[in-house]
């Protein structure tokens, strides 16, 4: 079993524009940058992508390597009203690190047609690029590992 559950897989592919994830990225002076991000996507079941379209500190701050977190909320997954897959306030954080994909290739592409439409027409030229983020955890807001909840039955 990967570490993006197969049933929240929709719920981040289709989170923007309604429950944009937010992103993460350490700066070089040690602060957290917090970007909120329509285009994060499942990559595949270990990996996260966002787009960049830059000009931003997110953008200039990311490359190869960079460690990154992706914050996932929506209350439709959540206990009180919703279907409470992430009991814990609708809540999944991820935790990774960045590989940057600036050249036309397989990956860039996947991550621009799987990405939400709207964020497609912010950068009518494609001239961002991918980032894929490798996961090396993903959690509850309590801290226990996604892969602990029993998911749809």
């Amino acid at each position: 079993m990967g570490l993006v559950p197969d049933w929240l897989v929709d719920g981040i592919n289709t989170a923007f524009p309604k429950n944009v994830c937010l992103v993460g990225i350490a700066l070089p002076d040690g602060y957290a940058q917090i970007s909120p991000r329509g285009s994060v996507v499942v990559y595949d079941e270990n990996t996260l992508a966002i787009w960049n379209r830059g000009g931003g500190t997110t953008a200039e701050s990311g490359s190869d390597g960079s460690k990154m977190t992706v914050y996932f909320r929506n209350s439709e997954f959540g206990a009180r009203g919703g279907n409470g897959l992430l009991p814990a306030g609708g809540i999944a954080r991820f935790y990774g690190t960045a590989e940057v994909h600036k050249e036309d290739g397989d990956v860039r592409e996947k991550v621009w047609t799987t990405m939400h439409p709207k964020e497609r027409e912010n950068d009518p030229d494609k001239a961002g690029h991918a980032v894929l983020i490798h996961l090396e955890r993903a959690e509850q807001l309590n801290h226990k590992p996604l892969g602990d909840l029993p998911g749809p039955e």
